[in-house]
């Protein structure tokens, strides 16, 4: 079988915090009559599996694939003790999610097994009017204000407020407290793992189980980080050629967030050479490539992933389109794999066009 751009059945996962958002935003069919919290778009855990919905390979689970298909699906990039190397899900809160933090390194190392590091990124898909995340602490606070502050039920007070709108992207490397905020839909792209300690739950009571959900507060305080926020590594810029703008998001070690935008009747060839994923937030298209008999469609609430091994890919646009592109670093093809460079946007855009950088001006990140 010869690799093509991948499809998947979403796995949703019913929460105290969930609605029903999801259905109108992008197109999703929930389950009836379940608040739905996440929905994961590529999964590769045993908490929770993809299932491929399109083409031959329809019925196999993502990790079926991996194994099936190596390095033609996943190029240089490395795995993650043997899974898929990122996780990606779009979150909807009704009520803000519970205070939390993942392992850090040093906690990785200590204990090993399933605890692993969990670097994650927010994309703000939708955000009601005074809505907000929660990350980091405010300037001042280390251990000891922090437990002051779990004592007495205010850790809300020692917690970094972002107000947030539709387009911003917040990079959460593992460490960091954070807590997305009620009113927010946001597409998270992680690392694969599923290690959450709770540190404040908002005295939240299950309404099924009449009992608090557990915290893990010696856990979050033996990982939590009281370093600022490396904020270098979100700061947007932008490239703009005739057909084809993209805005860089987030670049970290364990993977890079463009925002891509392609007007609509564009036909180009998809100029990858590694594995690449398309979360879609607007418009429709389809994708031809070699060995497969039919175009692969895609709409908004897809989630594509796109071989590193296919070949003569082309996208054709059928509206205006924006998606979300994902990529992981691979260290020894960094100058073929840098996605804003300009052979990437010639071919993009329109051979011989003429584009400009653009840095965007620093948004207000203190609230």
């Amino acid at each position: 079988m010869k690799v093509y751009p991948l499809l998947f059945e979403p796995v949703f996962k019913p929460k105290l915090w969930g609605d029903r958002r999801l259905e109108q935003l992008v197109g999703k069919k929930l389950p009836p009559n379940e608040l739905i919290g996440e929905s994961w778009e590529i999964a590769d855990l045993q908490s929770g599996q993809s299932i491929v919905r399109n083409g031959p390979a329809r019925g196999k689970t993502l990790r079926q694939i991996v194994v099936d298909w190596g390095d033609a699906l996943v190029g240089g990039a490395k795995l993650v003790d043997g899974s898929f190397p990122v996780l990606i899900k779009f979150l909807t809160a009704s009520k803000p999610l519970s205070v939390q933090v993942h392992p850090d390194q040093a906690m990785v190392n200590r204990r090993g097994g399933d605890c692993r590091i969990k670097n994650e990124a927010w994309y703000v898909v939708e955000a009601e009017q005074g809505a907000c995340i929660y990350r980091g602490f405010k300037k001042g606070v280390d251990i000891s204000k922090l437990r002051g502050a779990i004592d007495n039920g205010s850790v809300e007070d020692v917690l970094h407020r972002i107000p947030v709108r539709k387009g911003h992207a917040y990079y959460l490397p593992s460490g960091t407290i954070h807590a997305l905020g009620a009113g927010v839909v946001v597409a998270e792209v992680q690392t694969p793992s599923d290690t959450t300690f709770r540190l404040f739950d908002w005295d939240r009571v299950d309404p099924i189980t009449g009992v608090a959900r557990a915290l893990h507060i010696e856990d979050a305080l033996e990982c939590v980080s009281f370093a600022p926020v490396p904020l270098d590594l979100e700061k947007p810029q932008h490239l703009a050629s005739v057909w084809t703008s993209i805005t860089s998001l987030v670049r970290c070690e364990s993977f890079v967030i463009e925002r891509v935008r392609i007007v609509e009747g564009a036909e180009i060839e998809i100029p990858h050479h590694e594995m690449v994923i398309w979360i879609v937030l607007e418009g429709r298209g389809s994708i031809v490539c070699d060995g497969l008999d039919h175009p692969v469609g895609f709409g908004v609430g897809d989630t594509l992933l796109i071989p590193a091994g296919t070949s003569g890919a082309k996208v054709t646009t059928h509206a205006s389109t924006m998606w979300l592109e994902v990529t992981v670093p691979i260290a020894s093809s960094l100058a073929e794999f840098e996605r804003l460079n300009k052979d990437a946007l010639g071919r993009i855009g329109h051979g011989g066009s003429q584009y400009v950088p653009l840095t965007l001006p620093d948004r207000d990140r203190n609230g």
